[in-house]
């Protein structure tokens, strides 16, 4: 058996080796570094992909996020709510621009952001909502934007977890995540399940203003060379990441289908043990894409699973230890503990499982056996 790998990267670059290789040499010739025909290209592919009318590439999924917040034009003091179980990047970029994060609590079956305790959430100063599609499964985004709809509010979509997902609204409509809200955003991070080979990120969106504002954000507040426009910042895909780009995304449905058949086969492995709850899918199979396999180990026994999992060799991810909340940095007042069960419960339950596109058959037989084992 291979070596077991939270996520094979080498594994997956010997099948576009060539291509990636082809186009790094024509990318280093042209010595078009910066915006060059491959970003551009890889820009309209996108699009295609998605079918959304604007995609603007940037440095990273965080600056995603935060220009996305710049774009919409909000203010010190508005607050924007969003999940307390994800990532810190999604509240990080709320507070650099001095607007009010407001954390609420989560689904327990999908670990996505919970529309109800949205609602509760919601004042006067309410600007924006962000939903984040964690670990590959789409948010109730029906929910979501009638909320919005209702309060008029933004709805920003975090989809650095959910690329290639397809979301099936209750009036039959299918869209993929991050093109439902007004403006979405994602990462392309090594790991993610469309990754380059450093950072990059994008920002969605079907508001040919909005895409407007934010081309000038991401350089500088230009629109004319030395002419700032807008407030911006420096933030802008480099032409050898999108070079990776454009060789991945013709495979991304291929290797979201590879994630999915691992998932059900570590399910139908593990289902019936009773410390063991295996992720839930909502909807059509194709809604989740699985950037994490992520179970709920209960009854107490998650920390000494972890421990035998790492005696084993194999390797595991906890994500997240930390309820937001709790964090340092975004320690407030305002919350009471009481508003977050399920993320509480969470924390200390979560356990993810190597999930990638070179996962093979042995691999996953031998890690489910040595869960059910223990």
């Amino acid at each position: 058996m291979k070596k077991i790998q939270m996520v094979d990267l080498k594994g997956q670059y010997e099948g576009i080796k060539d291509q990636v290789n082809t186009s790094f040499q024509e990318v280093i010739e042209n010595a078009a570094f910066i915006n060059g025909p491959e970003v551009q290209q890889f820009q309209k592919d996108l699009e295609d992909y998605l079918q959304v009318k604007h995609v603007i590439p940037c440095a990273n999924g965080t600056d995603a996020l935060q220009i996305a917040m710049m774009g919409l034009g909000l203010k010190p003091g508005d607050e924007v709510i969003t999940a307390d179980f994800t990532f810190a990047a999604t509240v990080e970029v709320i507070a650099l621009l001095q607007l009010t994060p407001v954390l609420v609590d989560v689904e327990p079956d999908t670990f996505n952001i919970d529309p109800e305790a949205i609602k509760k959430a919601i004042t006067p100063k309410t600007k924006a909502i962000v939903p984040v599609h964690l670990f590959g499964q789409p948010a109730n985004m029906d929910a979501i934007m009638e909320i919005a709809e209702e309060h008029n509010l933004y709805v920003i979509e975090d989809n650095a977890q959910a690329i290639g997902g397809n979301y099936h609204s209750k009036n039959g409509k299918t869209q993929k995540t991050g093109a439902i809200g007004h403006i979405g955003a994602t990462s392309f991070f090594p790991s993610k399940n469309l990754g380059c080979y450093g950072d990059g990120g994008a920002i969605f969106t079907n508001d040919d203003e909005m895409a407007h504002t934010i081309r000038g954000i991401v350089n500088h507040g230009m629109y004319e060379r030395y002419h700032h426009d807008v407030v911006g910042v420096n933030s802008r895909l480099d032409s050898l990441q999108a070079a990776v780009l454009r060789a991945k995304l013709p495979k991304l449905d291929s290797y979201n289908e590879a994630r999915k058949k691992s998932a059900v086969k570590y399910s139908e492995a593990l289902k019936g043990q009773e410390d063991v709850i295996t992720p839930v899918l909502l909807g059509k199979e194709d809604t989740h894409v699985y950037h994490q396999y992520t179970l709920k180990i209960i009854n107490g026994k998650r920390d000494a699973l972890a421990k035998h999992l790492q005696e084993k060799g194999i390797p595991f991810g906890i994500y997240y230890p930390i309820p937001l909340h709790k964090q340092k940095a975004y320690v407030d007042s305002r919350y009471n503990e009481a508003d977050f069960p399920v993320t509480n419960h969470l924390v200390q339950e979560v356990l993810s499982l190597p999930m990638h596109t070179e996962l093979d058959d042995e691999q996953i037989e031998y890690i489910s056996k040595t869960i059910l084992d223990f």
